[in-house]
């Protein structure tokens, strides 16, 4: 497990600040969800975490390790973000899935994709055509297709927004499962509250790119 800190980070796009000096712990093993309003910068706090995007102040530490010292390919194997919109490929779930391995060089065996689509309630679905899958399946996928590369923290960027109630609930508990392990950091971005409550162990609000409060989910919330 993995402890990740973000330290004074800041990112400026197009003259704009779009945070401003956020730091942010979370412990190896701790669910930590993002909340706030819309435009707090919410996506391109997980964007930077995962140095999609460059900082232009602060940086984040894995273990204690300046991400900016890790080579890029050893840093998405270990930090894996789920976008909003799961973006799939053309081809079949097994696939998609593999898709981060097969671009090493490695193969995933038939043993762990079922395994690993058993628990996403995608079981049966290795040859399905993703262009034929819900919304609900093809965030299941993305969230498979990240977790496969068994990243040490996991970023989830408003993983059930454009779902219906039904997949919501469905993605929502198989995401409470997959975190129960307690193996995983993870920071979620969310703008449902009570989605936070549920899933995360403690809540930071973010709001005009700054982090205001952060506590328990009750503390913060309330």
């Amino acid at each position: 497990m993995t402890n990740l800190c973000a330290d004074e980070l800041s990112y400026e796009a197009g003259g704009e600040r779009i945070l401003d000096r956020v730091s942010l712990d979370v412990a190896s093993g701790e669910t930590v969800a993002i909340v706030g309003p819309s435009g707090a910068g919410k996506s391109s706090l997980l964007r930077l975490l995962d140095r999609l995007d460059e900082p232009t102040g602060g940086t984040v530490y894995l273990d204690g390790t300046d991400y900016r010292t890790l080579p890029p390919e050893t840093l998405r194997k270990r930090v894996g973000l789920v976008p909003q919109d799961p973006a799939l490929r053309g081809g079949s779930v097994r696939e998609n899935v593999t898709i981060g391995p097969r671009l090493r060089g490695k193969t995933v065996s038939e043993a762990r994709l079922s395994e690993l689509l058993d628990a996403l309630a995608l079981s049966g679905y290795a040859d399905r055509d993703a262009s034929e899958l819900s919304g609900g399946e093809a965030q299941r996928v993305a969230i498979a297709r990240t977790v496969v590369n068994e990243p040490d923290v996991l970023l989830l960027d408003e993983p059930t927004a454009s779902l219906d109630s039904a997949a919501e609930a469905e993605v929502e508990r198989l995401l409470a499962d997959l975190l129960a392990d307690g193996d995983l950091t993870v920071v979620l971005v969310t703008h449902d509250e009570r989605q936070a409550e549920r899933l995360a162990d403690r809540v930071a609000r973010l709001r005009d790119g700054r982090i205001t409060d952060v506590g328990t989910p009750r503390e913060v919330i309330a």
